[in-house]
């Protein structure tokens, strides 16, 4: 394929993604802001979580090795 095959290729696909984008369907806001609480709550909750086990295992790392 040449130079200017490849530039036909490429404004056909520019167009195509462009097409596609005006199809999208957006979530209102409230949502989104509902999903994101959500989401962020969850990775909270996850990091106390392993935070704890973490902990926890250090100190019985530690205990172990000292016993």
């Amino acid at each position: 394929m040449d130079i200017k095959g490849k530039i036909i290729s490429l404004k056909e696909y520019f167009k195509e993604v462009y097409l596609e984008g005006k199809r999208i369907t957006w979530p209102p806001k409230k949502e989104t802001m509902k999903g994101t609480y959500v989401v962020l709550i969850t990775v909270i909750i996850a990091a106390i979580f392993l935070g704890i086990i973490d902990v926890g295992l250090a100190k019985l790392i530690q205990a172990l090795l000292r016993g």
